[in-house]
């Protein structure tokens, strides 16, 4: 329907709106993210800018692999996080755009789970492996790491997810 009307535009006034039409159409639906700073498509924090009150930098992190950052804040001294240990942390989470959506730091109840065998998301299995007890590490990691298409609860669909983690201690 409106192929047809605009084709009954002069061509003057046609040349005179296209650029407009084209912005409008790539605005309305041909983008791969939305104002919550998600998309459509699996994410890839290396094409994607962090609100500064984050301090990501990309640049300063280790990619472990595609799409899967971590940095070292803090080495501990302690014991190593390896597969099948039961980890203690203290942890925060934001999306890219600065929004916290989760966490138990400064002070919270510490968080447990069993390392590499999927009782959490896998860019935390893979992100917290290797932690030292005492160390504080910051984890960056597109959606095929976290929630994927799906989200969860304040996680919207594809996003990008920034964690500061803290290995408190091994359970086991």
């Amino acid at each position: 329907m409106l192929s047809s009307a605009i084709r009954s535009l002069p061509n003057t006034l046609l040349r005179t709106l296209a650029p407009v039409l084209l912005a409008l159409a790539v605005s309305s639906g041909c983008s791969s993210s939305d104002a919550t700073g998600v998309g459509s498509t699996p994410s890839d924090p290396a094409t994607e800018n962090f609100a500064s009150a984050l301090g990501v930098n990309l640049e300063q992190m280790t990619e472990l692999s595609s799409r899967l950052y971590i940095q070292d804040i803090t080495v501990g001294t302690g014991g190593e996080a390896v597969s099948n240990s039961v980890v203690s942390v203290r942890y925060t989470g934001w999306l890219r755009t600065g929004i916290k959506f989760d966490g138990n730091a400064p002070s919270g109840t510490p968080f447990e789970f069993r390392l590499g065998v999927g009782q959490v998301i896998e860019g935390w299995d893979r992100g917290v492996a290797g932690m030292k007890v005492g160390g504080k590490r910051r984890l960056v990691f597109g959606s095929q790491y976290g929630y994927g298409a799906s989200g969860s609860g304040p996680i919207p669909s594809n996003a990008t997810l920034v964690f500061d983690v803290e290995l408190l201690s091994l359970v086991n």
